[in-house]
C-alpha cells in the first residue's frame, strides 16, 4: 500500500478543465438510467398490483428477487469492461451494443401475457433482470469514464452533477408525460396508458445512450493504457475482483449507500400511493409535482459546488442527507397526527410542495456527492493494487444499489400489505385510517434506515487532502517510470 508523502515535496498533477460540450454529452447518456429508475420505482409495483391484479407483497418480493439476481451481473460487467481492449477503448463498444436490445426488453416488461399468478410473476422477474442487465451495460461503462476523463477532485463532482441532472430530467420527463398525457384521462390504473408509456420510454433510452456515445467518441475512442493482470482463468479473475472490492473506502461508501438507496426504493415505490390517496393530487397537480422535482435537481446542481468546497464531499453529503431525512419524516408525521395544513379536508398542496423541495434537494445532493466519492476510490485502490478498476468499482456500487432498491421496493410492498391497502381502489375510496397507517409505516422505515446510513457514511476515509496527496504519489511514480503499467491517474 502506498504511503503518504509530504505535500510540499510532490505536487498533484494539474487539473484539466473539461469542455462543457463533453460534460453535456457524457451526462446525456444517464437519461436512460433515469427513465428506467423512474419506471421501476414509480410505476412497476403499481402496474402489476393495481392493473394486473397481483398482491403488492408478492409483486414487491418478485421485483426484489429480480433486482438482487441481476445485481450479481454488475461486477461481471464491470470487470469485463475493464478488460475490454479495442481500438475504441474499453467503454464505447458497450455503449453502442446495448441500447437497442434494452429498448426491446423494456417493452416486453410492460406487456405481460395473461396467465396464472406464478406465470406472470416469472415474466416480471425474467424481463426485469434482462432490462436491468442491459441498463448496466450502458451505465457501468459510462460512469466508469468519469475517473478516466479527469482525476481532479472537484471536476469529478461536476461530471456527476451533469449525470444526475440529465438522469433526473429523463425520469421526470417521463413522469410528467405519464401524468399529463398517458394517464391524463383515467389515472395510473388505466391499462391503456402503459403501452404508449413503454414505447416512449424505450425510444428515449436508446436514443440517449447512442447520442451520448457518439458525442464522446472523439475523446475516448482510443486504446486504453495496459493494465497489470495476473495470468490464470476464472479463479484468478475472481481473486483480483475480490482484492479490488475489499478496499476499505469502497466498503464504507457502499455500506452507507445501501441505506440511502433502500430509502429511495421505498419512497419511489410509494409515490403514486401517496400522491393519489394521501395528498389527493389531481393530474395537473401531479404534473406540477414533477416540475417541482426538476426544480430541486436544478437547485442541487447549483449548490453542490460551493457546499462541497466549503465542507468537503463527505460532510456536505451528511448535512444534505440529515436535512432531507428531517423534512421527510416531519412531512408524514404531521399528516399522521392530523397537524398538516388543510386537514381534515385535502392537505395543503403549497405546504407539501415546500417541504418536498427540501426533502428532494437534500437527497439529490447526497446522491451526487456519494457518486463523486466513488470516483475518488479508484486512485485509493490503484495505490494498493497497481491497476485501475473504474468499471469494477462502479459495477460494485450498482450491485449494492440494485440490492438496496430491491429491498426498498420489497419493504414498500410489505408496508402496503401491513396497512391492508385494498387492490383496485381509486382515490377517495380508501379509509383515512388505512392511509394514516401507510404514512406511519413509511416514517418508521425511513428513520430507521436513514439514520443508520448517515452514521455509516461518517467512516468514509477519503477527503480532498488525501486524494490530492495520492494523485501526487501516483503521478511521481509515473514520471519515474513512464512505461509502468497501471500508473496513469
Amino acid at each position: 500500500m502506498a504511503t503518504a508523502a509530504p505535500r510540499d515535496t510532490i505536487a498533484p498533477p494539474p487539473a484539466e478543465q473539461l469542455p462543457t460540450r463533453l460534460k453535456l454529452f457524457h451526462g446525456f447518456g444517464s437519461i436512460a438510467y433515469g427513465v428506467k429508475e423512474n419506471g421501476f420505482a414509480t410505476f412497476l409495483l403499481l402496474f402489476y398490483n393495481q392493473v394486473v391484479g397481483i398482491d403488492a407483497g408478492l409483486v414487491g418480493a418478485a421485483i426484489m428477487v429480480a433486482l438482487i439476481a441481476d445485481a450479481f451481473v454488475d461486477p461481471v460487467i464491470g470487470e469485463l469492461t475493464d478488460r475490454t481492449n479495442t481500438r475504441w477503448g474499453r467503454r464505447l463498444p458497450w455503449l453502442y451494443a446495448a441500447p437497442i436490445p434494452l429498448a426491446l426488453a423494456w417493452m416486453m416488461l410492460w406487456s405481460p401475457p395473461e396467465g396464472s399468478t406464478a406465470f406472470v410473476l416469472t415474466w416480471l422477474i425474467g424481463w426485469a433482470i434482462v432490462v436491468r442487465s442491459l441498463v448496466s451495460m450502458c451505465e457501468v461503462p459510462s460512469v466508469a469514464l468519469v475517473p478516466e476523463l479527469t482525476s481532479d477532485y472537484d471536476e469529478r463532482t461536476v461530471l456527476m452533477r451533469y449525470r444526475f441532472l440529465f438522469g433526473w430530467a429523463g425520469g421526470l420527463l417521463m413522469l410528467i408525460l405519464a401524468y399529463g398525457v398517458f394517464f391524463r384521462e383515467a389515472g395510473e390504473t388505466d391499462p391503456r396508458g402503459y403501452g404508449p408509456y413503454a414505447i416512449a420510454c424505450a425510444t428515449l433510452m436508446a436514443v440517449a445512450v447512442l447520442v451520448s456515445a457518439m458525442g464522446q467518441h472523439k475523446r475516448v475512442a482510443h486504446p486504453s493504457p495496459p493494465q497489470p493482470r495476473q495470468a490464470g482463468g476464472l479463479r484468478e479473475v475472481a481473486r483480483e475482483m475480490r482484492k479490488t472490492l475489499s478496499n476499505r473506502a469502497f466498503l464504507w461508501l457502499v455500506f452507507a449507500a445501501l441505506f440511502a438507496f433502500t430509502n429511495q426504493g421505498i419512497a419511489f415505490s410509494l409515490t403514486n400511493y401517496f400522491l393519489g390517496f394521501l395528498w389527493q393530487f389531481t393530474q395537473l397537480e401531479k404534473v406540477l409535482y414533477g416540475l417541482l422535482l426538476f426544480a430541486t435537481m436544478l437547485t442541487a446542481f447549483v449548490i453542490i459546488p460551493p457546499l462541497a468546497k466549503r465542507l468537503g464531499k463527505r460532510e456536505a453529503a451528511m448535512v444534505a442527507g440529515a436535512t432531507s431525512l428531517a423534512f421527510n419524516a416531519s412531512l408524514f408525521l404531521l399528516y399522521y397526527f392530523d397537524l398538516f395544513p388543510g386537514l381534515p379536508d385535502k392537505p395543503s398542496v403549497v405546504a407539501m410542495f415546500a417541504m418536498t423541495f427540501f426533502v428532494n434537494t437534500g437527497a439529490i445532493v447526497l446522491m451526487v456527492l456519494s457518486s463523486s466519492m466513488m470516483a475518488d476510490v479508484v486512485e485509493a485502490s490503484q495505490a494498493e493494487t497497481g491497476r485501475r478498476s473504474e468499471g469494477l468499482f462502479f459495477a460494485g456500487y450498482f450491485f449494492m444499489q440494485k440490492c438496496a432498491t430491491g429491498a426498498g421496493i420489497f419493504l414498500a410492498g410489505q408496508i402496503i400489505s401491513w396497512a391492508a391497502f385494498p387492490i383496485g381502489s381509486a382515490p377517495g375510496e380508501v379509509s383515512r385510517g388505512i392511509i394514516a397507517n401507510l404514512a406511519l409505516g413509511y416514517v418508521i422505515a425511513l428513520v430507521a434506515v436513514g439514520v443508520t446510513g448517515l452514521f455509516v457514511l461518517r467512516r468514509f476515509p477519503i477527503d480532498r487532502a488525501s486524494h490530492e496527496q495520492r494523485l501526487a504519489i501516483l503521478s511521481g511514480a509515473a514520471r519515474m517510470d513512464p512505461d509502468a503499467e497501471g500508473m496513469h491517474p
